[in-house]
């Protein structure tokens, strides 16, 4: 009888076909500051919201969000994937990103190159305004 993968096997998985996609679903994976750690943290609550809700990084510099909630969370800055035309804004000549699910305990890094205003959301609590802002200086 086949056994089931258990969940470190399954999120390893994961992990690495989002790191092939360029996304980053742990710690270490994906792009990082110009110091090699991030030059901010946004955690991601049980009450929908990103905290803090704006950062300022300079270009080359990477955001890491940490899902510190028990509720399954997405960092996406993708207008298509948008319901609301204002949940999501990018610079022009920047690429959308989008972290896919994030289970509770899960990290997403992204590093911006373009400067500009990033506007994201979550994904399943757009409808309820979680949404946040990376301003990203030259």
């Amino acid at each position: 009888m086949p056994q089931n993968p258990d969940r470190r096997t399954v999120l390893a998985a994961l992990a690495a076909g989002a790191a092939g996609l360029g996304l980053s679903a742990r710690p270490g994976l994906g792009s990082e500051s110009r110091s090699g750690k991030p030059a901010a943290v946004v955690r991601m609550s049980d009450t929908l919201k990103f905290m803090p809700q704006t950062v300022r990084v300079h270009a080359g510099d990477s955001v890491e969000w940490h899902n510190s909630s028990l509720l399954v969370h997405t960092v996406t800055a993708d207008p298509d994937l948008a319901a609301l035309p204002s949940s999501a804004q990018l610079p022009a000549g920047a690429k959308p990103f989008n972290s896919g699910n994030l289970e509770p305990g899960a990290v997403f890094r992204h590093r911006f190159a373009v400067p500009g205003t990033y506007k994201y959301f979550c994904i399943p609590h757009e409808a309820a305004g979680m949404s946040g802002t990376v301003v990203v200086l030259p």
